[in-house]
């Protein structure tokens, strides 16, 4: 006589394993919801854990109960998740997906704890309906999901705007921003939204400038954009190779290879550009009358031939200027040039990447100016040294540790002025051993007088900054409604629009209260800036914005939420204890910038949307964990920028985990790699300059090349992703732009928002791409290098599109 399920003590295999993985991942949830209920958190994973818990356990045990038991669970966490997450499909996905698959594997066991007839019915309409109903709550969840904000486009020709740089761009592009303007604009027309759909690939060439080990990989980050001039395209690889190609078919022409080593690599092997120079009254024939200069990794300028390659020997000596002459000691890799010059009534106006979070004392931030003919020294600003116009007196050195520009400035050729995007001081975390001339100039937009090298205006945007909140974008030279103008972005999410002529503000600028505390309470100031007219940056994290792959990941980062100090927009950092920075360092705005229609009047500004998980480590501590500068024995090449920064000459190295990764899970040394905000991480915002407000605004970048553990998930979902690089838009009514970590490059619609075309590329798209016009068509060019920070396929292909004939 068989025994009844009333008799059974244990239950079939099926539900044996089934309720010991609902049970153990019961006991998880219930353990770490007290925990997370302890903090202030909510009481949903403790309430779910203790019943998954009975419900495993009475599965295993052979009785139904169990199984309906997870049904109710199920029913009540899809009430949950809509009241905590509401309508938004990626929100809900760690909420409802998990327990849905294990209530499919419930519903499969079940049958066997039962000896109705037709229960295999049961159990498989259960599973095929567990499935529609999640299906159609994410689908309703996606469809009901805020939708992109719609005004209307002006109209072209209502904005028209002349460009104060001197230049021109349409069928050439002779700066890295299109002009030193920095419009990233072009007047071409040739493809459009009616025809871009056939865009193909025209020419692809290789620069042979690839990693030679995996340690260098871990640097690489091909940012460059290109410059065509006449016939000509000329760019610059990581390592600081220059190239010039035939602007129609990609044939090489020559190439310089300076012969950049691999320890003056700082976080990033990058060249963003080069810059072209017509020598005003030499002859077209003669040697050097045209001529390419690049910054190079070890901080020289080189200039060549713009025809031949070949070294130009009036500039410098033999073709090249030292920029670390009177900085004194500098160790390999902690001062480069990776931006291009920005030149300006013959004038080379040159910063230079310090390497940041080494030590308080690194090598000066000082600001250049060289003869773009000669290669010698115009002039220098150093901020602790105002009455210096040349080289320091002998026996000194420019003042170290100062601020830096890294990234690239502007150039109004009409006003004589560059306009400098200012970085921090040596130290992003610490602030006490900062000099008043370094706290009224860091993070701040400088206007320098090219003649001179003296400061004419600045614009700080934050106070005694401790954030990294550096300016990493140029500004951007409009008029604005009559007044000549720059639009300023942020990596805090502010958009500015300043007099370019005297740095007053055109739109209104608040001030905010700011959070007092950290480990240096009065170094804080009281209220920061903000921008009133418009902003990238989001509201502030809650704890249900945390998110994960799963409800237990989720909740961890719940509970790193609760634990961490969070009081908002400019949470100071503090040691002993984790600090929230939201937006982190890498946006709002990064070194992509901004792209402007001067026709229309409208403004392109793609932008990350994460947060860093940040935290001082004390002296002693740091030096435990072997944390030291580079040029330190204990020291190494690479690494994400404030991962374990060890800030000598401080009482405190930092560890930033930027993007704020999920680090704690088992058997996985680097956790699921799955970020804890909720997605999106990045998006593309069209603004209509006039009023300052959004016309369409989408999430940017797709889940195809994400996924936990770093296994792309291939789907073609738009998540919206980290992105670094800048978008080109067009009188044909385009924007293109890569940038995002998915690999592709795209053309969207500047009217809708949407995309109409897309390719995917051999290797990351962290680069701003150009346009040009050769033989009477219309080309796109990418650099397609790929990024180590973004953890984006290294590559070294160059690819051109253009229609078919």
């Amino acid at each position: 006589m068989q025994a009844g399920p009333e008799t059974r003590r244990w239950g079939s295999w099926g539900s044996i394993v089934v309720g010991a993985v609902i049970a153990l991942i019961g006991l998880i949830l219930a353990a770490g919801g007290a925990w997370l209920a302890m903090l202030g958190g909510s009481l949903y994973y403790l309430v779910v854990g203790v019943a998954m818990a009975v419900a495993g356990a009475l599965l295993i045990k052979g009785r139904l109960a169990g199984g309906w038991l997870y049904l109710g669970i199920v029913a009540v966490t899809f009430i949950w998740a809509w009241w905590e997450s509401g309508p938004d499909a990626w929100a809900l996905v760690p909420r409802i997906v998990a327990p849905v698959v294990l209530l499919v594997a419930v519903l499969l066991v079940m049958p066997t704890l039962s000896w109705r007839r037709n229960r295999w019915q049961l159990a498989l309409g259960g599973v095929a309906a567990a499935v529609l109903v999640t299906g159609v709550n994410l689908w309703v969840a996606d469809a009901n999901a805020p939708n992109p904000i719609w005004s209307q486009l002006p109209a072209p020709g209502t904005a028209g705007m002349a460009d104060p740089s001197g230049q021109q761009v349409g069928a050439d592009w002779p700066a890295y921003g299109g002009t030193y303007s920095a419009r990233r604009y072009s007047p071409l027309a040739q493809i459009n939204p009616a025809n871009v759909g056939k865009l193909e690939r025209a020419w692809l060439i290789h620069t042979g400038d690839l990693p030679k080990s995996e340690k260098i990989r871990n640097t690489y980050g091909a940012e460059t954009t290109p410059l065509k001039i006449g016939d000509t395209l000329y760019l610059c690889t990581p390592k600081n190779i220059m190239i010039a190609l035939e602007a129609a078919t990609g044939r090489e022409r020559w190439r310089y290879d300076p012969k950049v080593p691999d320890e003056a690599i700082p976080y990033t092997a990058a060249c963003r550009g080069v810059v072209y120079y017509a020598v005003p009254g030499m002859a077209a024939d003669q040697v050097c009358a045209t001529r390419i200069i690049e910054g190079t990794l070890d901080a020289r300028l080189i200039a060549v031939d713009a025809r031949s390659g070949r070294l130009c020997p009036d500039f410098g000596t033999n073709g090249q200027t030292d920029a670390k002459v009177g900085m004194g000691e500098v160790p390999p890799g902690f001062v480069s040039i990776n931006s291009p010059p920005t030149l300006v009534r013959g004038v080379l106006v040159t910063g230079h990447q310090v390497l940041d979070g080494q030590d308080r004392w690194a090598p000066s931030g000082v600001i250049q100016g060289f003869d773009a003919r000669t290669g010698q020294l115009r002039w220098a600003w150093d901020m602790m040294n105002p009455q210096w116009s040349g080289y320091p007196p002998e026996g000194q050195t420019w003042a170290r540790g100062t601020p830096n520009m890294w990234t690239i400035a502007s150039g109004d050729e009409q006003l004589g002025l560059v306009y400098l995007p200012m970085g921090n001081a040596a130290v992003d975390y610490y602030s006490s051993l900062r000099r008043p001339e370094e706290k009224r100039f860091a993070t701040s937009l400088v206007a320098i007088d090219v003649t001179t090298g003296k400061p004419r205006w600045r614009f700080q945007a934050v106070r005694n900054d401790v954030w990294d909140y550096d300016f990493g974008a140029q500004a951007t030279l409009v008029d604005f409604k009559g007044t000549p103008a720059l639009v300023l972005p942020s990596k805090q999410g502010d958009i500015y629009v300043l007099d370019r002529r005297n740095g007053r503000a055109l739109t209104p600028v608040g001030a905010i209260r700011a959070p007092s505390g950290g480990v240096e309470p009065e170094q804080r100031a009281a209220t920061q800036p903000v921008s009133l007219w418009h902003t990238l940056r989001k509201p502030d994290l809650a704890e249900r914005d945390m998110w994960g792959m799963s409800p237990i990941d989720q909740m961890i980062c719940r509970i790193q939420y609760r634990k961490a100090s969070y009081k908002g927009f400019f949470t100071p950092p503090e040691a002993g204890r984790h600090s929230i920075e939201y937006p982190g360092y890498n946006g709002g705005t990064d070194w992509g910038g901004i792209a402007v229609d001067p026709q229309r009047g409208v403004i392109v500004a793609n932008y990350n949307d994460m947060p860093n998980y940040v935290t001082l480590v004390p002296r002693a501590e740091a030096n435990k964990r072997g944390w030291a500068p580079r040029d330190q024995a204990r020291g190494d090449i690479g690494g994400a920028e404030g991962a374990g920064d060890p800030q000598a000459n401080t009482p405190y190295a930092v560890d930033v985990n930027a993007g704020w990764r999920n680090k704690f899970w088992p058997f996985s040394k680097n956790g699921t790699g799955m970020l804890c905000k909720e997605p999106p991480y990045g998006g593309i915002r069209a603004i209509n300059m006039a009023d300052g407000k959004i016309i369409w605004d989408r999430a940017f970048g797709t889940a195809r090349t994400n996924g936990p553990f770093g296994i792309p998930s291939m789907l073609p979902f738009t998540i919206g992703t980290p992105n670094n690089g800048g978008a080109v838009v067009t009188a044909g009514g385009l924007v293109f732009i890569a940038a995002a970590t998915d690999n592709l490059i795209r053309a969207i619609d500047l009217r809708t928002g949407k995309t109409i075309w897309q390719d995917v590329l051999p290797g990351g798209g962290q680069a701003t791409p150009m346009t040009y016009e050769a033989n009477g068509k219309q080309y796109l060019v990418i650099m397609a290098g790929g990024h180590h920070f973004m953890e984006t396929p290294v590559s070294d292909a160059l690819i051109a599109y253009a229609l078919p004939d």
